[in-house]
């Protein structure tokens, strides 16, 4: 007897309502099985419980109404807005819906259309709603087998030829040629067949959910595609985000203990002879912060296992000061230590840096970069390999076949999002590293922290210097822009340097903005007294290198530049970070671009421009702190995950169903469970913890594998 086919793990054409050609359109959607189905839940839900009765809408309400179009067409005004209107039908009474400048919705909505529009209604000529959003609950015309008006389906739902009012609507992801409709009907037709399937099968231990009120997974999808009221979402929502984060939690932490364990690492006890020089050779005063985190960072340097934490500051907080003590940690133990930077500028930076604070203990920084050739790299090489050169800066061509070190005991990566998973992956199976240490200049919330870099220990040093100015900060409309660039030509005639800052590099017929090629030819016109020179991102590595160079030695007055220099070097003298059009930029970007400034001793100033006729929520909070990680908490939460996140860097979305402004508390509890777990059992071999692995190995192994890599 044929068993019969699995519609979780069979492809998605085999289910009602697809077939072959609907299955190509699915794809697209990532949906290539049952099981991928089920997890294509609604973006958002249509609430038709509580619905108004067109004819007792009153002037002035805000409504929600559901009817049939019974007319419709574009209507142009006398100033030549075109305006596309429908007018809607129900039990008890008729009203015009209108949408000025929107007549290709004339092309979407048709006559015969289950409508429904939420709105104010006005009065024009008679009662009017102008809809703030709407959705086509229905159409005539769509195919029997998947459209909301087949009469029933295999789960014995009615069909919506049934009052709309009194349900919630869910709305999918959809693509070119399958609708939203689509979509849900084809949900509704395969729902109880895939949750029968998927029966009892829950990763997730039920005592858990028990003890965090969360439902079983089965009832929880049930609840996501068939919600019976809106407030009865949330719950579910939360189920799935917990299991995508205890999973994710769990790979981190499996990571790091095969990190620990399979890794032999070196344990740093030597007498601390430079480490305690440092400090008192410097010409200030280590921060509480930063004695708190070297205290982390010497404790994992003195354990037998290898060190793998990121260690996070704001801009001007002090981490180089504590990268330098850990490097001199690892020379004190008799190895070397290297620090990796994304570009040659900053290499050099940390280089001179170095040499000023370290020239006092005797260890002399070896460069290594592209850019040294001939002798100078032969003889860097040499020194790397026969162990004289004990601190080591450079960039990738650290990790190039030629560099082989002598005695490798620890590795600094600054900006570790700059380096490619193939880089790091190399760099830790070249084992030129038992320690690892990675540095962020761009402030995180804890959450997005230990969701990105859960495999590895967190330090944050969270309080700037004494006596570090405070960047004073201006938003302002476009009525300030002359006074603006007025103050920007009396700092340079005072002698200082300034940055103005574009979101593009060429004007767009698309987007409102301005471009930094078109306003560095006017700037040079009107400070045709100073040197101006452009920097964007089109430009070769050359001649970003020399414009930097340039405008670090003094010989540029006035730097007019794209995002390029968001992460850059330090020039003491510029004192003024102008930035247009600073609703296209991200609170972290912004953030990085005012700390540009305010690296000498003169008052430093950061002016940013909006274009619209009040500043955004985003603006407000920028001018009110210069605390990074303050900002980056409003960032989470004004404009959610999605902007931090983008994609990882093998194309996957980090995050299907947390969100982390709301779901902190699980995540935080998903960390402890996974650590828990992993510290008893680290290959999850133990009964109680074959479910997990199961779900883990068909999950999420691909993602697994990738871990190890940081």
């Amino acid at each position: 007897m044929t068993p019969a086919r699995s519609l979780l793990r069979g492809p998605v054409q085999y289910l009602k309502g697809v077939g072959p050609r609907r299955s190509e359109r699915f794809a697209q959607l990532g949906v290539h099985t049952g099981r991928d189905l089920l997890y294509h839940l609604p973006y958002r839900y249509e609430d038709a419980t509580t619905v108004d009765a067109i004819a007792g809408l009153q002037v002035g309400q805000d409504a929600t109404v559901i009817g049939r179009v019974i007319s419709k067409g574009v209507i142009p005004t006398r100033q030549r807005l075109r305006v596309f209107r429908a007018v809607i039908r129900d039990d008890s009474g008729h009203i015009e819906l209108a949408w000025p400048g929107r007549p290709w919705l004339d092309r979407m909505i048709d006559k015969g259309d289950l409508l429904l529009a939420a709105g104010p209604v006005r009065f024009y000529h008679g009662r009017q709603l102008q809809p703030r959003e709407h959705t086509v609950l229905a159409r005539r015309s769509d195919d029997a087998a998947a459209s909301d008006d087949a009469a029933a389906s295999d789960d014995g739902a009615a069909s919506d030829e049934r009052p709309a009012a009194g349900r919630v609507f869910p709305v999918y992801g959809a693509t070119k040629g399958l609708t939203h409709r689509q979509v849900r009907a084809v949900v509704r037709l395969n729902l109880s067949r895939l949750l029968a399937e998927l029966g009892d099968d829950d990763p997730i231990p039920r005592a858990w959910l028990a003890e965090l009120s969360l439902p079983p997974l089965a009832e929880a999808l049930h609840t996501l595609h068939r919600p019976p009221a809106v407030d009865r979402v949330t719950p579910s929502q939360r189920r799935l985000a917990f299991e995508e984060l205890f999973f994710l939690q769990l790979l981190h932490a499996r990571a790091r203990a095969r990190l620990r364990h399979e890794s032999e690492g070196i344990a740093f006890d030597a007498p601390p002879t430079l480490t305690q020089a440092l400090p008192r050779a410097l010409p200030f005063e280590l921060t509480r912060a930063q004695r708190r985190v070297w205290a982390d960072i010497e404790a994992d340097m003195r354990r037998p296992t290898p060190m793998n934490r990121l260690l996070q500051g704001d801009v001007g907080s002090g981490k180089t000061v504590v990268a330098a003590l850990a490097m001199l940690k690892a020379i004190e133990g008799g190895r070397q230590a290297a620090i990796m930077a994304p570009t040659e500028l900053l290499a050099e930076q940390h280089q001179r840096t170095f040499v000023d604070m370290l020239g006092p203990l005797g260890v002399e920084p070896v460069l290594l970069t592209g850019s040294v050739t001939g002798k100078g790299r032969q003889d860097a090489l040499e020194r790397i390999a026969d162990g004289r050169a004990r601190f080591v800066v450079g960039t990738h061509a650290l990790i190039q076949d030629a560099v082989e070190f002598a005695s490798p005991g620890l590795v600094v990566i600054d900006e570790q999002h700059r380096f490619g998973v193939e880089q790091r992956r190399r760099l830790r199976e070249s084992g030129q590293a038992s320690d690892a240490l990675v540095m962020s200049a761009t402030p995180i919330p804890r959450s997005l922290a230990l969701v990105l870099y859960g495999d590895l220990d967190l330090s944050v040093i969270d309080e700037l210097p004494p006596g570090r100015r405070t960047i004073r900060t201006a938003v302002r409309g476009p009525g300030s822009r002359e006074a603006a660039f007025d103050f920007v030509g009396d700092q340079m005639a005072a002698g200082r340097q300034a940055y103005v800052v574009y979101p593009l590099v060429e004007e767009s017929e698309t987007l409102e903005a301005r471009a930094a090629t078109v306003m560095f030819e006017r700037l040079q016109t009107r400070f045709a007294d100073f040197n101006v020179r452009l920097l964007h991102g089109r430009f070769s590595s050359a001649e970003k290198d020399e414009a930097m160079r340039s405008f670090l030695a003094g010989e540029t007055q006035l730097l007019v530049a794209t995002t390029v220099i968001e992460v850059g070097i330090d020039v003491p003298n510029a004192t003024v970070m102008l930035v247009e059009d600073a609703e296209r930029f991200g609170l972290a970007q912004l953030h990085q671009l005012r700390g540009r400034v305010g690296r000498g001793a003169e008052q430093s100033y950061c002016i940013v421009f909006h274009a619209a006729a009040e500043p955004s929520e985003r603006l407000r909070a920028f001018e009110k702190t210069s605390d990074g990680f303050k900002l980056a908490e409003d960032d989470l939460r004004i404009r959610g995950q999605g902007d931090l996140f983008g994609k990882e860097q093998h194309g996957t979305p980090l995050l299907r169903f947390a969100q982390l402004d709301r779901d902190h508390d699980l995540l935080e509890d998903a960390r402890r469970r996974a650590r828990a777990i992993v510290a008893d059992d680290p290959g999850l071999t133990k009964p109680a913890h074959r479910a997990l692995r199961h779900a883990l190995d068909a999950r999420y192994a691909q993602r697994e594998a990738l871990y190890h890599v940081g």
